[in-house]
């Protein structure tokens, strides 16, 4: 992730839920806070109800990748916690991308010079 930088901290996690602003669809959640720095931090939640840690870990990493495929098209300076939901165990990498993708349209956060 060039742009971005990790969300590890409880704290970051907490500010985050209680200030942002989320938005869900049928894989994952999103929460957004504009952070005042240049680059975005992203943190990645999986839950134990999601799956066992094979599951939980894949989840992740299919999340991971789909941002990091397509970070240059998300705005700069915010706060990005990325929530699988209990569906995201059932799907593949490119249902967990589209909805990613679909979040950020919601939150109005990706440039749309940037799609290709």
């Amino acid at each position: 992730m060039q742009f971005s930088d990790s969300l590890k901290k409880r704290r970051q996690f907490q500010w985050v839920y209680k200030n942002g602003k989320s938005y869900v669809n049928r894989y994952l959640v999103m929460y957004l806070k504009e952070n005042g720095l240049k680059i975005n931090r992203i943190g990645i939640s999986v839950s134990k109800k999601v799956g066992n840690s094979i599951v939980r870990h894949r989840i992740t990493r299919w999340i991971r990748e789909s941002y990091r495929l397509h970070e240059i098209m998300f705005n700069s300076g915010l706060d990005i916690i990325i929530v699988a939901r209990v569906n995201a165990a059932g799907s593949d990498y490119h249902t967990i991308e589209k909805a990613l993708l679909h979040l950020g349209e919601l939150h109005q956060i990706l440039d749309k010079d940037d799609f290709s």
